[in-house]
């Protein structure tokens, strides 16, 4: 019975740690030693539907009118905390990609933006705690995403793009998806870079949808 509980326990370690893992399994994640990983369900010419299993994050919010105003201030906030300010003064290594949780409102109106740090695979089970109070935990559920990617910088301007392409193509087919707000993920530090990688995404509601040829948003 003890061995039996005891490799049951480290079944479950080993699958909460399964998506956070070696970033060689993506192509495109080739900044950090680890990456979030990810299912892919079906793949048509404009988008992708990926499975992501629950994870932690370290997250924080701002209250902006867009992106380009808090995305300074909100990274170091969390760079401070894989770097030392946490109870545990542990550092915590970078990983991809980071992600931000964006309201869809008019540009003359502020809204809460968050940005997450993925979580090593190695801190999932038991991260250490903030000591900034704006710093926090979070758990996302397992879910099933939208995901359209490009390979410019992120700003406001092509997340706006890329995910009115996206939503096209969605809405085209019908697709169900979480509506009001979107995540942004970026894979790449700010440096200067030949070819980078940006996402879009939008959470699935109910069943998935890869229709063969949806309507192209250019």
């Amino acid at each position: 019975r003890i061995c039996f509980s005891g490799l049951v326990g480290l079944l479950l370690v080993l699958t909460a740690e399964a998506r956070v893992g070696d970033s060689s399994q993506l192509e495109f994640c080739n900044e950090t030693e680890q990456c979030l990983l990810f299912d892919s369900i079906c793949k048509n010419s404009v988008y992708e539907v990926r499975h992501y299993d629950s994870v932690k994050w370290v997250t924080t919010n701002y209250t902006s009118f867009a992106m380009e105003f808090m995305m300074v201030p909100a990274f170091w906030r969390l760079y401070k905390y894989i770097t030392g300010e946490n109870e545990a003064n542990q550092k915590i290594p970078m990983t991809a990609p980071v992600v931000m949780g964006l309201p869809e409102k008019s540009i003359f109106r502020t809204g809460v933006i968050t940005m997450s740090f993925l979580l090593p695979a190695e801190y999932q089970m038991d991260p250490p705690k903030p000591t900034n109070e704006y710093v926090y935990i979070q758990e996302t559920p397992a879910m099933n995403v939208y995901v359209i990617d490009y390979d410019s910088y992120m700003s406001t301007m092509s997340d706006n793009k890329y995910s009115q392409k996206l939503l096209k193509a969605l809405n085209s087919a019908n697709a169900q998806y979480t509506k009001g707000f979107h995540f942004a993920a970026g894979y790449d530090s700010p440096k200067p870079k030949k070819k980078r990688h940006c996402e879009v995404w939008y959470v699935v509601e109910g069943d998935p949808l890869c229709t063969s040829e949806p309507v192209d948003g250019n």
